[in-house]
């Protein structure tokens, strides 16, 4: 049973996630962040995770901690429900081409968190969202989900673009990695035989 749930409170925000890595892509996220809840809907649907998520944070002052609280959020419960990583292929990789724009993610699952970003966004915002919260957000997936992460935006011209690449393209990548490895489905991944 690779599923997981995790609640986060402080003063800033609470937040409850929920997970099953062997599901179908299904979600159901609120945050009170509207594009923030498309980009998380888009990780769900491409990474084959069903994901769970109720946020409600300061978004009077702005949205930055209910984003990066989410992101710290779903990192733990992704650590939580791939236990000892025992026969998953913990690589995945993908170049995601939308419109005008080209992504490239690739990640390792290795207990080892670092975040590799050259993305540039044209415009300060998408509506009323800040793009570098895109950032914000996959520094906390991947320091609390014990990802090491690289994410580069080949081309783009358009901010929502970018950003959807962005989340869609880790979402492929992710599938790829939590995937049970049919070769080694008793072994964990790595040589050290842990991580």
């Amino acid at each position: 049973m690779r599923k997981a749930q995790i609640e986060r409170s402080t003063t800033e925000t609470r937040i409850a996630v929920e997970i099953d890595l062997d599901g179908s892509g299904n979600y159901d996220c609120h945050t009170g962040v509207g594009f923030f809840d498309h980009m998380l809907e888009q990780l769900a649907r491409h990474s084959l995770i069903d994901m769970t998520v109720r946020a409600e944070g300061d978004l009077h002052i702005d949205d930055h901690h209910t984003v990066e609280d989410t992101g710290i959020a779903l990192g733990q419960a992704l650590m939580r429900a791939l236990a000892d990583k025992r026969g998953i292929r913990r690589y995945g990789a993908c170049l995601l081409p939308m419109d005008d724009t080209l992504v490239r993610a690739a990640l390792d699952l290795s207990a080892r968190p670092w975040l590799a970003w050259d993305v540039e966004f044209p415009t300060q915002k998408i509506g009323s969202f800040d793009t570098e919260l895109v950032r914000e957000f996959f520094q906390a997936l991947s320091t609390h989900g014990g990802i090491t992460l690289h994410v580069d935006a080949l081309r783009g011209i358009n901010s929502h673009h970018i950003a959807e690449a962005a989340f869609k393209a880790v979402a492929r990548a992710l599938r790829e990695a939590v995937e049970p490895d049919p070769r080694k489905s008793d072994a964990i991944p790595s040589t050290k035989g842990a991580l």
